[in-house]
Parts: C-alpha cells; structure tokens; sequence
C-alpha cells in the first residue's frame, strides 16, 4: 500500500505547477486550465486523507468541488468569449485595463 505522505506530496506537486503555471502564463484559457489543475490538487489531497482516515466526507466533498468547478469552468468560458468579441485579444497583458474605450463618432 501506498503510505499516505506520498499522495499529499503528489498533490503539492500538482497543485504548485498549476499556481506556478498561473503566475507565468499571460493567454486567459491557459490560466483556466492551470485553475483546473491545481484544484485537482486540492481534491486528490482531499481523497486521499479520506481513505486514509476511512471517512467519505473527504470523497464526497471532492466530489461536490469537481461539480462546482465544471460550472464554474462554463461561465469561465462564456466570459472570455464575451472579452473575446469585444477585444478580439484573450492576453492578460492587454486586459488589465477593463474600462470600455470610447470612439469619437
């Protein structure tokens, strides 16, 4: 059997690519998907301290959190082609500014 030490290793490895991926990456469908890496960090700790303690909360929780995400990822979604159609750019660098430009008609 695997001792406990190695998955909750696995998930910090896990979750800090994803943390170190966000901070580096400047295209917004990249940043969604380093979010999505990191919390399956997060849910492999968590189901691994629940087998481990042989509780299923733990389980359960982490299945409640992957639902969540899987929303959360399609209004993601639907915001960046939102910012897509009006900046026709999905570079966090050319984003940082959100306030609508003004043409002079």
């Amino acid at each position: 059997m695997i001792p406990l030490e190695f998955y909750l290793i696995l998930s910090g490895v896990i979750f800090g690519m994803g943390l170190i991926s966000v901070l580096i990456n400047r295209n917004l469908i990249l940043v969604l998907i380093s979010l999505e890496v990191m919390l399956a960090g997060v849910n492999l700790a968590l189901v691994a301290l629940s087998h481990y303690m042989n509780d299923i909360r733990g389980q359960v929780l982490a299945l409640f959190s992957i639902a969540v995400a899987a929303g959360s990822v399609a209004v993601g979604l639907s915001l960046l082609v939102a910012i897509f159609d009006l900046k026709r750019t999905i570079d966090t660098e050319e984003l940082k500014e959100l306030k609508e430009e003004v043409s002079s008609d």
